[in-house]
């Protein structure tokens, strides 16, 4: 895109659901628009390492083999059982992953924790992670994705701790495997992931959303952001339990995108008023080093288009979703995600959008 250095892709977490995040990855790949910087939390990380940690003609393949291994647990026919009730398949998929884990990604304990010691990782979780570590070093090159000049890589997590979010970034140190496990370690099904004597929970209980990250870490960006979620913000009143809980979901997860993109406007409307302030100081007070470290930030002129994509609620699910792992299931929302890429990229919803600040525009995809 014109006026800009980078194309940025952020990805949400949402466990079964980042299947979306794969099909839209490859809608991006067909069209030709390949990221510069991918960043994620959770499941996204997972995505990010298995786009980032692999040569271009790769990444589609390895997404494949990920979601084809951890989708393997239910028979593909099984929603031909249950052609009429789709949230029974929806329910029965989701017990069989809680019963007996996502093959590649993770497995019960047994014994279960109460029965541990106090302490130990089979205490404080319900499922033990080491399989996603063991798929993570088979079809993530980490030697390709530390080079210098290789796609960079950000992935959210939260130190347990302090309570804090931070980023591991392939920027400022090689990346391995426990950053990606650490980015999703959910609790209480996932234990902290311990990285240099601290230990790190899901990035996604601090901030679902990559998108301020991005911008604090590199403030002056001049990019193309795609925001991909898996959470929608909106959505119709629920008329069930189980719907409530769906809903509650949606916005506990989405709630953060919308956050950060109205720190966004207000950031700007700073920058702008601080760059009009600055242009009414006395020329003899220029030289001052606290209007010299300012004055890039005033001076630097945008260009960011955020276009926002959101991941289609199906007309039947149910709360359980983020841990729906069937293979039919996640076929159809890597579909659903190529679908939408194509359809926007033929359309002329890339062409439009509204801008949100001075240089900065906001093209919602999901439309």
């Amino acid at each position: 895109m014109t006026g800009t250095d980078q194309t940025v892709l952020l990805l949400q977490g949402g466990g079964a659901l980042g299947a979306y995040q794969a099909g839209v990855y490859e809608g991006l790949a067909e069209a030709g628009i390949v990221p510069t910087w991918v960043a994620g939390v959770s499941i996204g990380a997972i995505n990010g390492a298995l786009i980032a940690g692999n040569p271009p003609q790769l990444r589609v393949a390895r997404l494949q083999q990920f979601w084809e291994r951890v989708s393997s647990r239910v028979p593909l026919m099984a929603p031909l059982l249950f052609d009429s009730a789709p949230t029974t398949l929806d329910l029965m998929s989701a017990a069989t992953a809680a019963l007996f884990g996502a093959p590649g990604f993770f497995v019960p304990r047994h014994p279960r924790p109460m029965f541990g010691a106090t302490g130990a990782p089979a205490v404080v979780s319900v499922y033990d992670t080491s399989p996603l570590h063991e798929t993570l070093e088979q079809l993530v090159d980490f030697e390709l994705l530390n080079q210098p000049g290789s796609m960079r890589l950000s992935i959210g997590a939260t130190n347990v701790r302090t309570g804090a979010s931070i980023y591991f970034d392939s920027h400022d140190r090689p990346l391995r495997p426990e950053h990606i496990v650490a980015s999703g370690s959910l609790p209480p099904g996932f234990p902290p992931t311990e990285i240099d004597g601290e230990h790190y929970w899901d990035g996604g209980l601090v901030s679902n959303s990559p998108l301020s990250y991005v911008f604090d870490a590199s403030p002056l960006i001049r990019a193309l952001i795609l925001q991909v979620d898996l959470f929608s913000a909106a959505g119709e009143l629920p008329a069930t339990l189980d719907e409530v809980l769906e809903r509650a979901k949606d916005i506990q997860y989405s709630s953060r995108t919308r956050l950060n993109t109205s720190q966004v406007h207000k950031l700007e409307e700073l920058r702008h008023a601080l760059g009009r302030l600055m242009r009414k100081v006395p020329a003899e007070l220029q030289d001052d080093p606290d209007y010299q470290s300012l004055l890039p930030l005033a001076e630097h002129r945008r260009s960011i288009t955020i276009a926002h994509l959101v991941s289609r609620r199906r007309q039947k699910s149910a709360s359980t979703k983020d841990f729906e792992f069937s293979r039919a299931t996640v076929r159809q929302r890597w579909e659903t995600g190529l679908d939408d890429v194509r359809r926007a990229v033929s359309s002329r919803l890339w062409l439009e959008g509204r801008e949100i600040a001075a240089g900065v525009r906001l093209i919602d995809l999901s439309r």
